[in-house]
């Protein structure tokens, strides 16, 4: 059984948690505040602490069958004993009985420890209203859905990913052409001149995210980028505290692909925009090479939103640092329709508008 880890308050006694508003560890109970940097020491010597040995043989009437358990985990709240349960990959969660914060330290020991953590910078309340601001100035949002939607869940979790460093040498070759024109008494000309542009040079990049849970969907974890790294700390499990977190389980390796495919999309995308004074640029070849690639771990804060509607689960994330939410919506077919009759009728009034000046000149 791995080990956990609540960050009891010395005053009463409570179980305390990283408050985001004033970053500092707050006990709820009497409102004593801790500064990070005191439990600093205390972390290393947690991790240097030894489990109990002291297991048991228990027999039951009906065995798991094969694969059940392989993502189980379950833990003993250390203070009501109630029972946690878990996958392999929950760094920090809260008991379902006293609802106290702890960390599961052993998911954060030897190769597992994250370099940083971006500390949350924003609550639940905050996450919630960002949601109701999504909600504003959609048209075809369904009405009844803002007005009876009810959110089923709200978490803080601290997502892993691998961050990226390389300087990229690029060489990359264009088709490009240019256009002139001209008219004499008799004729219209066109002259359209072809060039061969070519681009060459180095960009680095530092801190190039790759999402590494697999839980995660990379697209809505890049859509709510860009997250601030000045303000990312050496990683503490003190700021877990009250939060969920996730260890990786994709790889750096594993993540090397889309890190790949971010810098190569950005290095085109950088170089295309030297190149100008041309009617159209079409890219060619692209050879691009990395040199002192190197990766870091590190955990950003995010806040999950689930709502259902219909029968249907609609997923919202908000990057728990800048407040920048994104996630899908329903949409109103009916009020869709009566926007797309409306576009037609004035697209058809002023087509008959031009067809009427034109037949009268």
């Amino acid at each position: 059984m791995a080990q956990l880890q609540e960050y009891k308050c010395p005053c009463c006694g409570g179980a305390i948690a990283f408050d985001s508003s004033i970053q500092k560890m707050k006990c709820p109970f009497c409102d004593t505040e801790f500064e990070m940097e005191a439990l600093a020491g205390y972390d290393r010597e947690l991790r240097n602490e030894q489990p109990d040995q002291m297991d048991w043989e228990v027999s039951a009437n009906t065995a798991w069958q094969v694969g059940e358990t392989e993502r189980l985990r379950t833990y003993s709240c250390t203070s009501c004993g109630g029972e946690i349960i878990g996958d392999e990959n929950t760094a920090a969660t809260t008991c379902p009985y006293c609802d106290n914060p702890v960390v599961l330290m052993g998911q954060f020991s030897g190769a597992l420890k994250p370099d940083y953590v971006i500390p949350f910078k924003l609550d639940k309340r905050a996450a919630k209203e960002a949601l109701n601001r999504h909600y504003r100035n959609k048209p075809f949002l369904p009405k009844v859905f803002k007005d009876q939607n009810h959110i089923d869940e709200v978490k803080g979790i601290y997502v892993p990913f691998w961050l990226f460093d390389a300087d990229a040498e690029a060489d990359l070759r264009y088709r490009a052409t240019r256009v002139q024109s001209w008219n004499d008494s008799s004729y219209h000309y066109t002259k359209t001149s072809y060039f061969a542009v070519m681009r060459s040079g180095t960009i680095s990049f530092e801190r190039v995210p790759v999402d590494g849970s697999s839980q995660m969907p990379d697209d809505l974890m890049e859509s709510i980028e860009p997250f601030d790294f000045s303000q990312a700390v050496d990683f503490q499990t003190a700021y877990l505290a009250g939060y969920l977190a996730d260890k990786y389980d994709v790889d750096a390796e594993q993540s090397m692909e889309r890190a790949n495919e971010r810098v190569k999309n950005s290095t085109q995308d950088s170089f295309a925009g030297t190149v100008q004074g041309y009617v159209s640029v079409v890219p060619e070849s692209a050879n691009i090479r990395l040199k002192h690639g190197k990766a870091h771990y590190a955990l950003y804060p995010i806040w999950i939103l689930n709502t259902t509607w219909k029968g249907t689960k609609y997923t919202f994330a908000m990057n728990g640092q800048t407040g920048k939410l994104v996630g899908d919506l329903p949409v109103d077919n009916g009020a869709f329709a009566r926007w797309l009759f409306g576009l037609w009728g004035v697209i058809s009034a002023a087509a008959f508008g031009v067809s009427y000046l034109l037949w009268l000149l």
